[in-house]
């Protein structure tokens, strides 16, 4: 323990501290405004008054003052903040300065309230505002700047998405002389969500906040930015199963994290369980269930099989993508017909991922939202089933559609699968599939219930050239 200090010297200096505090407070303020109106005297001396209105609005090329006000009111807060925390410290100290006076406080507990109570916040504030970046003006040119730049707090999201100039000065393999690292546009509005997965220690580990990330995702701020920290895996990790067994086995549990799962491991998935917490894809962890899709005729009328589809263009059918809701059984099926499938999967209250990988297959983790990853005229087959139903909005669907049309190549095969919608709507929907003019092989409709119908399809994209 070190020397104990008077309690009132404490106070006193504490007080001291608030009253410093305030000061350096209102002369941080006085700077920042002054800053802000020496940067709009400048930019206004060269300026029309239409240009100046453009200015103020935050409407001209380059810079974003909404964004600036942001954080201009984000450090005024964190200072804010520390203001009232210090004096709520020294009002609570006079309201017991009975206690206090008969108390002792040592060297060591004076650092630790210096440290944490006022040099940690003082210091984020400081480099907060550091980090406002104003726009210079030489001569009657306007400088380009980032408005993303000053929207977020996070050192890790700001280094990310500011463009990283060529090492040699030159341009790079991709013709341009800087790398711009991209995040979806919905990532403004989902600033807490992201800076909070972007909060990290660099080179430490992960949090396990994947469904933090699905759900960044799902909302719309995708892509993601990477991150530079390292994921953790499960604790009691055990090599996959050899491929001759993996492909109709279920995996070993202990190669899952279940953290963030309703449910702690694969029995507890099953059917049967009605708060397995998923409703998609009945079966889908039950291999006895699995094996019989796409090989034997089901009570469902609009079930093609395989082989039949794969005799339409025999030896031509080599890679493709299986756009669902599963855990790659599809995949599987098809990967025993020597054609590589990857099957797209999120992680909907169950590891959808994880499973489509232990078996041996390639999941390709993406959103309805995001542009598939693949070259132009490259898939000789998509097939979906069990993700895209009469939920789904018809624009959207057409955005959907006519990506992968895109990917798809001339003579490939487009498989819907078990699409289901209420019959009302089925017309919109049979011409949504029907306007790229694709050649039907295959095309049935049945009911599914009183008042919806499943439709399957298998279409072949024409020549276009």
């Amino acid at each position: 323990m070190g020397k104990p200090y008077n309690l009132n010297f404490q106070r006193s200096r504490l007080g001291t501290i608030t009253s410093s505090f305030q000061l350096v407070l209102g002369g941080l303020v006085i700077v920042v405004s002054l800053s802000i109106l020496f940067s709009f005297y400048s930019v206004g001396f060269f300026m029309h008054d239409e240009d100046l209105c453009r200015h103020f609005y935050g409407m001209y090329d380059g810079f974003d003052i909404k964004s600036l006000a942001a954080r201009v009111d984000e450090v005024l807060n964190k200072m804010e903040t520390l203001q009232d925390k210090l004096e709520l410290i020294v009002k609570q100290m006079e309201k017991n300065k009975v206690e206090l006076s008969s108390s002792n406080i040592s060297r060591l507990e004076y650092k630790r309230l210096l440290e944490e109570e006022v040099i940690r916040p003082l210091s984020s504030a400081q480099i907060a505002l550091r980090q406002i970046r104003l726009p210079r003006v030489e001569g009657s040119e306007s400088v380009k700047e980032d408005p993303l730049i000053n929207t977020f707090v996070i050192e890790e999201i700001r280094k990310y998405i500011t463009p990283k100039v060529n090492g040699n000065g030159k341009v790079n393999v991709y013709g341009t002389p800087m790398i711009y690292n991209t995040i979806g546009h919905s990532c403004v509005l989902m600033k807490k969500e992201l800076e909070k997965y972007m909060d990290y220690d660099i080179g430490s580990y992960c949090k396990d906040d994947w469904n933090l990330a699905q759900k960044l995702m799902i909302y719309g701020c995708d892509p993601l930015p990477r991150r530079r920290c390292l994921e953790r895996a499960s604790k009691l990790y055990r090599k996959p199963y050899p491929i001759d067994k993996s492909l109709w086995t279920i995996p070993d549990g202990r190669n899952v994290r279940w953290s963030n799962y309703k449910c702690r491991n694969f029995e507890c998935l099953s059917s049967k369980n009605p708060k397995r917490g998923y409703t998609k894809c009945i079966g889908c962890f039950e291999m006895d269930k699995e094996k019989v899709k796409w090989v034997t005729n089901s009570f469902v009328p609009v079930d093609f099989l395989i082989k039949d589809v794969l005799e339409i263009k025999p030896g031509e059918i080599r890679i493709g993508l299986d756009y669902s809701v599963g855990t790659g059984t599809f995949a599987a099926r098809m990967r025993e017909q020597n054609v590589t499938i990857i099957s797209t999967a999120l992680n909907l209250e169950a590891p959808f991922s994880e499973t489509i990988a232990l078996r041996g297959l390639m999941p390709l983790y993406v959103t309805l939202n995001q542009r598939l990853p693949f070259f132009d005229n490259t898939m000789d087959l998509i097939h979906t089933i069990g993700l895209m139903d009469g939920w789904i909005d018809l624009q959207l669907l057409d955005f959907v559609l006519f990506d992968w049309d895109r990917v798809l190549r001339p003579g490939g095969l487009l498989w819907i699968d078990r699409f289901f919608c209420n019959r009302r709507d089925l017309d919109d929907y049979m011409y949504m599939f029907l306007q790229f003019r694709y050649k039907k092989h295959k095309w049935a409709i049945s009911p599914k219930s009183e008042d919806e119908v499943y439709l399957s399809a298998l279409l072949e994209k024409p020549q276009r050239s």
